[in-house]
């Protein structure tokens, strides 16, 4: 199961709205070994398209390097759908490489206004294979 802040969930939407019509990404890094999500950081798509997502190697080599600086990980790899539902895609999982982590997608097939509704959804995807996980939003995370 995701347990996220409810602060954080409404980041990532936010972002995919802000984003649309193209694919919005991104990650949420927590401590090494808490699978906590913590620190909120949005991604620009390189690709700029509304059907595909890809993260610049350049940003995501600084932000790897930054991560082992802090003794962080990608607790949250997340991105949005902009026309389906949030599935992932083949290419989605020919590019999920971090076991570890849960793959958030959103849909902002719906629109992209604050009251427009939106589907917010976590997945471990591992060997390929999709796992659909329940996600709690929380105020704060318990102590």
């Amino acid at each position: 199961m995701l347990t996220i802040t409810r602060e954080l969930r409404d980041r990532i939407v936010a972002h995919a709205r802000a984003d649309h019509p193209d694919e919005a990404c991104g990650v949420v890094a927590g401590p090494e070994g808490s699978g906590r999500p913590e620190r909120f950081i949005p991604m620009l798509n390189a690709a700029r398209s509304p059907t595909f997502y890809e993260f610049d190697s350049g940003d995501l080599l600084k932000l790897y390097r930054e991560m082992d600086d802090r003794d962080e990980v990608p607790v949250v790899v997340y991105h949005s759908h902009t026309a389906t539902e949030a599935y992932p895609s083949r290419t989605d999982v020919s590019y999920a490489s971090e076991p570890e982590a849960h793959y958030v997608l959103v849909s902002t097939a719906e629109g992209t206004g604050a009251d427009d509704p939106y589907e917010f959804r976590s997945f471990r995807i591992v060997d390929g294979v999709i796992t659909e996980e329940d996600v709690e939003v929380v105020e704060v995370y318990p102590a």
